[in-house]
């Protein structure tokens, strides 16, 4: 009878670890509001541009050998102290052992200029991320001799050198952050944040999945962070994960808190920039026509009195690459998920992807190429008519280089994909959309429209 008892007992502690362990995924249709922690806009710019929310990097005395001063368009005035010596993308961070630091910030992918105007809240379409850093992180220490600044490299390039395998894209242009903040958690205890020198949990593949960041002001209607409508709860907490880079308890984590609902409030209260060039109004109010016609069920209205649907779209009813949603509601994620819904984060915030993708809406449209989540499409011309995109092709990084016309980067469609590349260099740039996750179909809906009906619709977009 014990041994019976045993195994009884046994098996309802297996049930109840199963339950523990199911991950609830978000419905597809609406995306419910939650509500969200006040913040002061003009405090969260500060905090932004200052605050050293992510607190290890290079320090200062080898980073002043190392890096040359930055040119003036990447000064910006308001910033202050050491930050103001700085290009926008970096902070200076004085540790508690008093020792200089220049360390990354939010503005390494979410600023970027085009066409001579810098536009803070953009995704960078222009960041290298198909190089291994970890050659560049050793070559730092050569340039120090000061233990304590030592100790902060050390603590710097481990963390570096744990994540470089995940972070390393086909693409020049696609973003592997998501990727970068799975391969974190697979280091770090969800409870106390501790760093452990070998994986606590499986890590992501190796080969991040391509990914075109999304612009701040978006938050002002989104009800979920994210392509697949995942985050959930208070977006402040959730959009501090990225500080689990260096951050190695949760005491930091309260510390960046007490400003993350500024910075939050200050995304939302970002005025999306206005399309720089020239607009045939009439035709553009015919294009709204064409717009509330057949956009505006998942896109929203525009104008005197907006509307967003906050809508999560079927894979089916899409069309685009899937592989982002499938991994994250077919049990890919899940280990991230518990990860995080256990975590400090967890506590105002809750990971629950869903099996489609949220359409977002169009404000600053024009300044946000390419387009669909993995950016695969060059231009919206090419997004509002599918037979006009190309399966391979080398999109320009001269921040000049804007087609008004098409809306879009300029490009060169090619005849081949990366396996026949001419050298590393066309390598690196050339966008394959053949390669798993880079598909760019789907989102066929203007299809059906008429030449006339598109050039409309593409001359409104302009507008938003």
């Amino acid at each position: 009878m014990k041994k019976v008892a045993s195994m009884m007992l046994l098996t309802l502690t297996c049930i109840a670890c199963q339950q523990e362990e199911k991950v609830e995924y978000s419905p597809l249709g609406p995306v419910p509001a939650f509500a969200q922690r006040p913040g002061d806009p003009a405090r969260g710019r500060e905090a932004l541009l200052n605050e050293p929310y992510i607190t290890c990097g290079i320090p200062e005395s080898a980073y002043r050998k190392l890096v040359p001063p930055p040119p003036k368009d990447q000064i910006l005035a308001e910033r202050k102290g050491r930050n103001a010596t700085l290009p926008y993308y970096q902070t200076h961070y004085r540790t508690p052992d008093g020792v200089d630091l220049i360390v990354a910030n939010c503005l390494n992918c979410h600023a970027a200029s085009i066409a001579g105007q810098f536009i803070i809240g953009v995704g960078n379409e222009q960041r290298d991320f198909t190089e291994d850093p970890r050659e560049r992180i050793e070559s730092v220490g050569l340039y120090l001799t000061d233990p304590k600044e030592i100790a902060q490299w050390r603590r710097w390039a481990s963390r570096l050198s744990a994540i470089a395998p995940y972070m390393i894209t086909d693409t020049v242009g696609v973003n592997p952050a998501a990727n970068i903040t799975l391969a974190l958690m697979a280091y770090r205890d969800p409870n106390t944040l501790a760093w452990s020198d070998k994986p606590l949990m499986e890590p992501p593949p190796q080969k991040p999945l391509p990914f075109s960041v999304p612009p701040w002001w978006r938050l002002a209607k989104k009800n979920a962070l994210y392509y697949n409508a995942e985050g959930r709860g208070d977006h402040a907490r959730a959009m501090m994960l990225g500080a689990i880079y260096c951050a190695d308890d949760v005491a930091t984590l309260e510390r960046i808190d007490r400003y993350a609902p500024d910075i939050r409030a200050f995304f939302a209260s970002i005025e999306p920039p206005r399309f720089p060039w020239s607009i045939d109004n009439i035709l553009a109010e015919k294009g709204r026509t064409v717009f509330e016609s057949h956009c505006s069920r998942c896109h929203g209205t525009y104008g005197e009195q907006e509307s967003y649907p906050n809508l999560v779209v079927s894979l089916e009813e899409v069309g685009t690459d899937p592989l982002l949603a499938e991994w994250t509601t077919t049990g890919g994620t899940d280990r991230f998920i518990h990860w995080f819904n256990r975590s400090y984060f967890g506590r105002l915030s809750r990971a629950a992807p869903a099996p489609g993708y949220m359409p977002p809406p169009l404000d600053g449209i024009w300044a946000t190429a390419p387009f669909l989540h993995n950016g695969s499409v060059p231009t919206l011309a090419a997004l509002l008519d599918s037979r006009k995109r190309p399966a391979y092709w080398l999109r320009s990084f001269d921040t000049n280089d804007y087609d008004p016309g098409q809306i879009g980067w300029r490009y060169q469609a090619l005849d081949h994909g990366k396996a026949g590349a001419r050298d590393d260099l066309e390598r690196k740039h050339l966008y394959d959309t053949s390669l798993p996750g880079y598909s760019n179909q789907g989102h066929t809906f203007g299809d059906i429209l008429t030449e006339e009906e598109r050039r409309a619709l593409l001359e409104y977009l302009k507008t938003l």
